[in-house]
């Protein structure tokens, strides 16, 4: 196969106009192509007036390849991906905690190999959990085993499906064409900033916890890992409860893919002495625009045009007290939605779907933190530095789970906001209008100022007065760091326990998450002596 780099196509361009620049770029003629498609595609608006795709293009030919080779010099050989999926020949079977993208995927993974994984969730199945999220939203009534954080899919499923990573891993290929055979767009495999969107995700989870059943896996909905059991360093069984009862399973084989959440959990490993660290993360608040303005500074005259949908953006600045702040998880054409996942504590995210044609568009504003904040030296001391920002948000905000919101012409002055401008918060159940300067700690609000205007520099509009800022945004990664061997990834205190995805502290994002998933499933395979 031959794969073209750096082709430029209108963003207008049809299937025909693909197979005739192909033709000029290998110079042959259309009959000797066999097959065309997209490997990657991104959008080109460095020129406001010539935005165009500029694309990666793979093509099959139907005679020798080698020739045609040469006489391009933006294409080269390439080999298609496969993955070989390990098999599996016996052992007790192994268990899972947590179903967000890390679980999801090495659950798979191992069901694909033959060894019937359990998966134990502490949330409820993905239709359920949508009808508890929508609830809260409505209500403000929390329900604390099903909501944004916890459930199947994990916290990913309710914030747009977005799958840019940074990772260099072949592994996400394996992520993206399984997400597809389980009803994903076909788009994100060739897309440079795919996402899903929440309404389809939750089908596409859906279908791959089908599959894992269908292999011969089971599935535990509304069990909770209370306990790990071991005998000579090494984990014999999990300790769970479900229904109000105590069970155990026995394994020699863990995966601990339980989501930066899961705060109640990370106490019981850590009695538990297993060895782990604070790390650092960052928190700041939801900055939202309209859609319409931000689609405009980054497109000019074709906004809206093409295939160009809703404009992303990403930026990072370095501010003056030292810390580094960026836009992080931006949706859009989406919405701020509340978060919070404990009694009396209140956090946000943002979600679109794949439409992406909501009024507005909304970044993370984040600033990042480090164990130096926190004020202790306890593992766990980055969950309680989250806690109180997220406390102080629920008084703020009223103590109902009402957003505390700030324009950000008010938030820059230091006052409170006393009216709303052209951009209406779109966070549920309901905002009070605030001073986020009275929850963030003052070197986070002061670096958030400074970051805004450094921004505003950047992309037109960002930093206009009648933006909107919700708060806090408090879980962009976890908090924790569970100790790893970087050769088995078993943890350091517990052979057969493998600390996995992004709650573990390795990694940050769906496709990060998922990739390590399998590369402990993997592990467990391979030291079984069982990979064949």
């Amino acid at each position: 196969m031959i794969r073209i780099n750096n082709m430029r196509l209108p963003l207008d361009y049809t299937d025909e106009v693909i197979r005739k620049k192909v033709c000029r770029e290998l110079k042959i003629d259309k009959s000797a192509i066999r097959g065309v498609s997209l490997f990657r595609r991104s959008v080109d608006a460095r020129k406001k007036e010539q935005i165009h795709f500029l694309c990666s293009v793979d093509v099959t030919l139907n005679g020798k390849e080698d020739a045609v080779l040469r006489r391009c010099k933006n294409a080269v050989k390439v080999t298609p991906y496969h993955y070989e999926v390990p098999k599996w020949k016996g052992g007790a079977s192994p268990v899972i905690v947590g179903m967000g993208p890390a679980g999801l995927f090495a659950g798979l993974v191992l069901a694909q190999s033959g060894a019937k994984p359990i998966i134990i969730e502490r949330g409820r199945d993905v239709d359920s959990r949508t009808r508890d999220v929508s609830h809260f939203w409505l209500t403000g009534k929390l329900d604390t085993a099903s909501n944004v954080q916890f459930g199947e899919g994990g916290a990913g499923t309710f914030s747009d499906g977005k799958l840019n990573t940074g990772t260099k891993d072949n592994r996400q290929r394996k992520v993206l064409e399984e997400f597809v055979s389980h009803g994903a767009p076909d788009e994100i495999l060739y897309n440079a900033k795919p996402h899903i969107g929440t309404d389809k995700l939750k089908i596409t989870v859906r279908n791959i916890r089908e599959e894992i059943i269908a292999l011969g896996g089971t599935v535990m909905f509304e069990a909770t890992l209370t306990g790990i059991k071991a005998d000579d360093e090494k984990i014999t069984a999990a300790v769970i409860e479900r229904d109000g009862k105590k069970e155990i399973i026995e394994t020699d084989s863990l995966i601990l893919a339980i989501g930066h959440s899961a705060r109640d959990t990370f106490a019981i490993l850590h009695e538990l002495g297993l060895p782990m660290e604070a790390k650092p993360f960052s928190v700041g608040a939801r900055i939202e625009h309209l859609r319409e303005k931000i689609d405009r500074a980054q497109y000019g005259i074709f906004a809206g045009t093409g295939h160009l949908g809703a404009s992303y953006y990403k930026m990072n600045v370095h501010t003056q007290n030292g810390r580094g702040a960026y836009t992080f998880c931006m949706c859009p054409g989406g919405k701020v939605v509340n978060a919070s996942s404990e009694p009396g504590r209140l956090c946000t995210n943002g979600m679109s779907e794949f439409a992406r044609n909501e009024v507005n568009s909304n970044a993370a504003l984040l600033v990042g933190v480090s164990p130096e904040d926190f004020g202790s030296d306890s593992p766990l001391a980055g969950v309680e530095f989250q806690r109180k920002l997220e406390e102080s948000a629920f008084a703020l905000g009223g103590s109902d789970y009402h957003a505390p919101v700030q324009r950000v012409g008010d938030f820059l002055a230091g006052r409170k906001s006393e009216r709303l401008g052209e951009v209406l918060p779109s966070i549920q159940p309901g905002t009070t209008l605030s001073n986020l300067h009275e929850i963030l700690p003052q070197e986070i609000g002061e670096a958030m100022k400074e970051a805004i205007v450094a921004m505003g520099r950047k992309l037109q509009g960002f930093d206009h007065p009648d933006a909107v800022l919700t708060g806090p945004e408090t879980r962009s990664s976890s908090p924790v760091r569970i100790l790893r061997s970087m050769e088995t990834l078993e943890s350091v205190g517990l052979a057969g326990l493998y600390p996995c995805g992004e709650g573990a502290g390795y990694a940050g994002g769906i496709i990060s998450a998922a990739v390590d998933g399998i590369k402990c499933a993997e592990k467990i395979i391979e030291k079984t002596g069982m990979c064949s």
